[in-house]
């Protein structure tokens, strides 16, 4: 499925990512006390039991988020989640779409300009400047001018992940 980039608010999916944070910490801390109670409660005390209790917590907690995770509310911070993740699935490709990109290959010449973009976008929601990385503000440009030598845009609109197929991993 494509992802497409959305504009949200940093300051806003700041604020909501350390309420959700402090949520499921919050939640855990809970849910991993109730459950080793119960279970040294009905069992007996041990260091195992615990330990099994504070698993039993994050299990929990993690079908509660699964389960809210598609509110509305939840909107930006799904949204980040989304972008990480195909922000980590492309750069485990950045060496074959350099190599592409430099065969002329307009397909990693835009999978290559999400990848900036997203980066870019990234470090704004996070209230981060991007990394003084010569090498990569250097592909940056390369990217850009090479996009409109080509007479295309600048900036893409989303990625396809099925446009990782065409090249190999690594």
């Amino acid at each position: 499925m494509p992802f497409q980039f959305e504009d949200h608010d940093p300051e806003t999916y700041r604020r909501k990512g350390r309420f959700i944070s402090l949520a499921m910490a919050g939640q855990l801390i809970v849910f991993g006390l109730v459950f080793s109670q119960l279970l040294t409660t009905a069992f007996g005390s041990g260091f195992w039991l615990n330990a099994l209790g504070v698993l039993l917590g994050l299990f929990a907690t993690s079908l509660v988020f699964a389960v809210l995770r598609e509110r509305p509310w939840m909107t930006e911070v799904r949204y980040v989640w989304q972008l990480k993740h195909h922000l980590s699935r492309v750069s485990g490709y950045l060496p074959a779409l350099r190599r592409a990109v430099a065969e002329d290959n307009d397909t990693a010449l835009a999978v290559l300009s999400f990848y900036h973009q997203g980066m870019a976008q990234l470090a704004e929601l996070n209230g981060r400047t991007l990394d003084d990385d010569a090498e990569l503000l250097a592909e940056r440009e390369t990217v850009r001018l090479a996009r409109r030598e080509k007479g295309l845009p600048e900036r893409v609109d989303g990625f396809d992940p099925e446009d990782l197929r065409a090249f190999q991993r690594g």
